[in-house]
């Protein structure tokens, strides 16, 4: 070989190693040990403006949940997947499809992004827990966690990356048919529960078995005017930072992926392209690294709402209003090409949107195996077992509230004559709410079923029909059922059917049928267990002295007549607590613990004139704020405080004595609330800002202590900055947000 043949090939050799070298380089993306912040730019800069656009561009292809529109895909388009067209779909999944099309978008586009599937998995995917309301009942961070982690393994099993959840709205209007969804009416106690939702969820999103969380609807869609669903909301920054953020604040700050925008206006700008929120609020003050969701197609939403003349104007709002990835409406995919070209959406605002999202498809590892959610095995093994099952029976007992329980009534011994009354007792169908994602109602246990297993001499008869209207031949069979019964089991409330989105009444009441049927059963003399079934807070105020015992079922899942049982038996003793205050009639709606004193507050006694009330109702609610009972009783007392003064800089340790006094052993939620007397705001006469759920045996006595810091103490001004000021506070302590003790303390300066 000659000199010059040599250095040809030699030359020839480092000019292969650099073109390898160049073009691992440029494929840096694909490359798993490379940090993922650098993926995301290299895979960035190869991408095209319509594949951008099409990573912002989320299409449903199954279910229904809103309004269906020409453009709707039943079935995936594949020439758009291959065309990186589609970065997600909503409401595909199961593993046979999302293989199928996840196959599609990695092996046969041009730049092989994985698709993300997401679904609404509110409280279940296919084992159904009790509805959000009820669980946040518990006050049980860890069981709420629990359920929220079996709903992420066996959506994740089933193909699925992503929940819509958790609603972190505060709601005071019972009206709502979304409350169901929420955690009620306290900020500090919502944010906690939000918090543990997350935490449910997604883990740590590299293992496989969690999904991504998403904070909705943001912001403020709780306080909807007159509970009316998709109306207007009109709340000032001081409502917003000190009522309505603080649960968002809380589940993102626990990690959460995305965020939601909700269908109101905030300030005359519609939430989707409201600047305050999406850029001051999110990525300022909360310093936000997530990617946000539109609601279902809240981006033409903008025309009705009158702050958009067309589809183009309204998603040149959007995406200069902090909106990035758009649910249904394919205004994106669409025109923002056109947009970015014309100048009127920068480049940059679109570059950031995509990287955001992208960066979660890397944590979710779906570059390096996009079939790591697509398993039949686990799909198999993990959906719908005994194990989860036996979480959501836990669960489901764990949120029933007791709110009357008259000469010990309840629990029940098994060998006690029952009669069972209610159509929906028996009703799967009506057991089950919007809400339950892949839930199959006749998989679930009826309240019939459940009690049956431990009541063998139960007689039964619907009382009602299915609209909760009777007849007198449904109340004379009732009557007749009710012979032999030493006590009357009466299923009343609402069919799950009227818990959820777009599911708003005007009267909460319990329908005049089912009263007809209460006091028609008063009359025979026999003691009355009403079982109240429904997704929102009732006006129960007619029935209460038609009845010996209340047990707010709610709507509690799978596992709703087995839980049920439980409860009335004694095997599970109640402990939940309420987290929306029940009001005494719709007149006082809304109605809520933490409300501002007026100039002319309502005098102790409620006697005199020219003060703030009802001429013809209390004050007060029915049922207040923290409020649930027990087989057993609690008893308070040496309640104590380490100091009267103290400065920011220290602590204030709060002790309290809880004693079980009664016969069985049980579990007390042990609350503490501060009042603010005076301040440059003014501030609520009550917040909750500590509790301690406590296991007592018959007889045992715990001492709680609680510590609070000088940031208990704070609130935030209009703009959200945090205030700490100097001066007199009262903390008070007990079961309930009513019954309470006292104590006084002051801050200085």
């Amino acid at each position: 070989m000659t000199l010059k043949n040599t250095i040809i090939i030699s030359a020839l050799a480092i000019s292969i190693s650099m073109f390898g070298q160049t073009k691992k380089q440029n494929m840096l993306y694909k490359n798993p040990n490379t940090p993922i912040e650098k993926r995301v730019n290299d895979l960035l800069k190869r991408m095209t403006l319509e594949e951008k656009a099409g990573q912002l561009n989320q299409l449903n292809a199954g279910t229904e949940t809103g309004p269906l529109a020409a453009h709707d895909q039943k079935v995936p388009n594949i020439a758009d997947i291959k065309a990186g067209k589609v970065g997600s779909y909503l409401n595909l999944e199961g593993v046979a499809l999302t293989m199928k099309y996840q196959k599609v978008a990695y092996e046969e586009s041009r730049l092989g992004i994985p698709l993300l599937f997401a679904k609404d998995v509110i409280h279940g995917y296919k084992t159904i827990f009790p509805i959000p309301l009820a669980e946040a009942c518990s006050w049980d961070l860890k069981i709420i966690e629990q359920a929220a982690r079996v709903a992420a393994l066996e959506a994740s099993a089933s193909g699925l990356h992503w929940t819509f959840a958790p609603m972190c709205d505060i709601s005071t209007d019972p009206r709502w048919g979304r409350v169901m969804e929420g955690a009620g009416e306290d900020p500090y106690l919502g944010g906690l529960i939000g918090a543990a939702r997350v935490r449910g969820f997604q883990g740590n999103l590299v293992d496989g078995k969690h999904i991504m969380a998403c904070v909705k609807h943001f912001a403020a869609y709780g306080a909807v005017e007159a509970g009316k669903e998709y109306a207007h909301v009109d709340v000032s920054r001081f409502a917003l930072w000190n009522k309505y953020l603080p649960p968002y604040k809380a589940a993102i700050e626990a990690g959460a992926a995305t965020i939601m925008n909700s269908f109101n206006v905030f300030e005359g700008v519609p939430a989707t392209a409201n600047i305050y929120l999406n850029h001051t609020v999110l990525k300022q003050k909360f310093k936000f690294k997530g990617f946000a969701i539109s609601d279902w197609d809240t981006y033409t939403e903008m025309i009705n709402h009158g702050y958009s003349a067309d589809k183009k104007e309204a998603l040149e709002k959007v995406l200069n209003g902090g909106g990035m990835m758009e649910m249904n409406s394919s205004l994106t995919i669409n025109l923002l090409p056109q947009l970015v070209k014309e100048g009127k959406v920068p480049i940059k605002v679109v570059d950031d949107a995509v990287k955001r999202i992208l960066y979660y498809k890397f944590k979710l590892g779906l570059f390096d195996n996009p079939y790591r959610y697509c398993d039949f095995e686990k799909e198999k093994k993990d959906v719908f077992n005994t194990q989860n099952r036996e979480i959501a029976r836990k669960a489901a007992a764990s949120s029933m509230l007791l709110l009357k329980n008259e000469k010990e009534l309840l629990p029940l011994k098994t060998k006690t004559k029952v009669a069972m009354i209610g159509y929906y007792a028996k009703s799967k169908e009506d057991m089950f709410d919007f809400w339950i994602a892949k839930g199959d109602y006749r998989q679930a246990v009826s309240m019939l079923e459940g009690l049956s297993t431990k009541f063998p001499n139960l007689s039964y008869s619907d009382g009602y029909l299915a609209d909760a209207s009777t007849t007198d031949s449904l109340i004379q069979a009732a009557l007749e059922a009710a012979k032999n019964a030493d006590v009357l089991l009466v299923n009343i409330g609402l069919s799950g059917k009227k818990a959820g989105e777009d599911r708003s009444l005007a009267s909460i009441k319990i329908a005049d049928g089912q009263q007809q049927l209460l006091k028609a059963l008063r009359k025979t003399g026999k003691p009355i267990v009403a079982l109240i079934s429904s997704g929102r807070p009732q006006v129960l105020t007619q029935i209460t002295d038609l009845t010996d015992a209340i047990l707010q079922c709610w709507i509690p899942g799978t596992e709703t007549g087995n839980a049920v049982a439980d409860v009335l038996t004694g095997v599970f003793n109640p402990s939940a607590k309420t987290v929306m205050s029940f009001p005494y009639d719709e007149g006082q709606i809304p109605v809520y613990y933490n409300y501002f004193n007026t100039g002319r507050p309502t005098t102790p006694n409620g006697s005199g004139d020219w003060f703030s009330r009802y001429r013809d109702i209390p004050n007060a609610p029915l049922f207040p704020f923290g409020y649930g009972l027990s087989y057993t009783s609690f008893e308070y007392s040496n309640l104590k405080i380490d100091k009267s003064e103290f400065s920011i800089s220290e602590n204030v340790n709060v002790s309290v004595s809880v004693k079980n006094t009664g016969k069985y052993d049980g579990e007390e939620i042990v609350q503490l609330y501060i009042r603010d007397i005076a301040a440059s705001y003014i501030r609520p006469v009550k917040e909750l800002k500590a509790f301690e759920k406590i296991a007592l045996k018959v007889g045992e006595e715990k001492l709680i202590k609680f510590t609070l810091s000088a940031n208990d103490f704070s609130f935030y001004d209009m703009d959200g900055n945090t205030l700490l000021e100097p001066g007199n506070f009262e903390i008070y302590v007990g079961g309930n947000s009513v019954e309470v003790s006292k104590l006084n303390l002051k801050l200085l300066k």
